[in-house]
């Protein structure tokens, strides 16, 4: 058999997740994700593909974050005609975040071209529009868990739960020729055991193969139960002394992770009744798609669900979508708990409520989730003296409470006893989407345990005997 894996992006780095497999002359892409970066970066890298889009078989998305499926949109305008197969919650949420994204492409551009336009600079093109994103949702193919399917003549695939985000999933591809079979798993990214809402991840077994994230590789978590403690202590300690609570988070999988502890604590009477509020359009959506979805979470938010316990706060929780309405929290001088987005505060309304709290010490900003490099949000994280909001200069005199626990990335200890527990005939692990610290720091871990593991560079092709 002739096999080889083309590392396309999302190696030795966090973003923009794109692999390359061919077989017998059949070619899929696993992952077609937005390298997430600085404006030119973005568009320079993103722009451009490892593959032609035309000569491509079929796409597999194995869940919904943008990192992992954001520049579909681009592929399908360039040129590809197949079909893009994802579990049904993916579905259902890329037909949100596709959207979104495009949006977010059409805004940025006219901003720059404003810009070019004063100083006499040619204008620019976004990546890709609303009509191409629109495009590719019409591509989309969802298939159930656990169920083989025919990609081409040679590659089949079956999607099993990663228990990273919902929909997400480890698609488990099988490659056969003159007698000889291959599998190859994709988990980027893994999940963690226990994490609220989601099933644990999928144990595979009998696998050639095994491409691995690393985002955590070289450090250890909180435990998951430990997070719930840390935040009602962190929102007690804001309600003592008359502050607002503000927590930018992920529209997508954190802020309902939040929203359900947070749905725990008052039920428990651990933390005191406060107005709450998740302040984003996106995640108001996201989190009916989760009820729509019930069926992909655990047994223990199922049977809430069936119980009519309400566990994202629909009945107690005030959900905004008007800009109007998101405006007035900010003139509201009543103690609060604010959920809004984007996770890394680098857009989106959380800009809006940081301008308006970060000066106030009774104040406390919440990290529930991972902020990259040269963000505002890891500048917070670091307590920088002052911070940059707007093009505004704002002295940080909020309390900062940083809870790592929330993570949905496995961390160094978990994906080393995931490989330990795929047992068979495991030949080569591919380590990818991590920093290249913590991409070594695995690799190093799962040598010391006798495995052979490998970190690609990218574009580098691999073949697979």
């Amino acid at each position: 058999m002739t096999a080889t894996i083309t590392f396309c992006g999302g190696v030795r780095t966090v973003t923009g997740s794109s692999h390359l497999l061919e077989v017998e002359g059949e070619r899929i892409v696993i992952d077609c994700g937005l390298f997430q970066g600085h404006r030119e970066e973005f568009y320079k890298i993103n722009s451009h593909f490892c593959f032609n889009p035309v000569s491509i078989d079929a796409l597999v998305t194995s869940h919904s974050h943008i990192d992992h499926c954001g520049n579909l949109p681009n592929v399908v305008r360039n040129g590809y005609k197949g079909k893009i197969f994802v579990t049904k919650p993916t579905r259902d949420l890329m037909k949100l975040m596709l959207l979104d994204s495009a949006k977010i492409q059409e805004e940025d551009i006219k901003f720059v071209n404003k810009i070019n336009a004063r100083r006499g600079l040619p204008l620019r093109q976004p990546l890709y529009t609303i009509e191409d994103a629109t495009k590719a949702l019409k591509k989309l193919r969802a298939m159930d868990y656990r169920k083989k399917f025919k990609l081409t003549p040679h590659i089949s695939c079956a999607f099993y739960d990663a228990g990273h985000i919902l929909g997400s999933s480890i698609p488990l591809l099988e490659m056969r020729s003159h007698n000889q079979t291959m599998r190859m798993a994709y988990c980027v990214d893994l999940g963690r055991n226990g994490i609220p809402l989601l099933e644990d991840p999928d144990i595979l077994e009998n696998i050639d193969y095994l491409i691995i994230e690393s985002t955590y590789g070289g450090r250890a978590h909180e435990l998951i139960a430990d997070a719930k403690m840390q935040l009602a202590m962190t929102i007690n300690r804001t309600l003592e002394r008359g502050g607002k609570v503000i927590i930018p988070a992920f529209a997508l999988e954190r802020t309902q992770e939040v929203v359900y502890y947070l749905g725990q604590l008052i039920k428990e009477k651990i933390i005191t009744q406060v107005p709450i509020y998740v302040d984003s359009p996106l995640a108001c959506n996201i989190t009916d798609v989760f009820m729509e979805n019930s069926a992909s979470l655990d047994d223990e938010a199922k049977s809430l669900i069936r119980k009519k316990a309400d566990p994202f706060g629909l009945n107690s929780i005030r959900y905004i979508r008007d800009n109007e309405e998101s405006k007035k929290l900010n003139s509201d001088k009543q103690p609060m708990i604010i959920i809004s987005t984007s996770g890394m505060c680098e857009s989106g309304r959380i800009l809006h409520h940081l301008r308006n709290n970060i000066e106030d010490e009774r104040n406390t900003i919440v990290v529930v989730g991972y902020m990259a490099k040269n963000t505002l949000g890891k500048r917070i994280v670091e307590r920088h003296k002052r911070v940059k909001i707007f093009g505004e200069s704002f002295e940080l005199k909020a309390e900062v409470e940083v809870i790592n626990a929330f993570s949905a990335h496995a961390d160094k200890n978990e994906l080393l006893e995931y490989v330990l527990k795929t047992k068979g005939r495991l030949k080569k692990i591919f380590i990818v989407h991590g920093d290249m610290d913590q991409s070594e720091a695995l690799a190093l871990n799962l040598k010391n345990n006798g495995f052979n593991a490998y970190i690609p560079k990218k574009f580098e092709t691999v073949a697979l005997p």
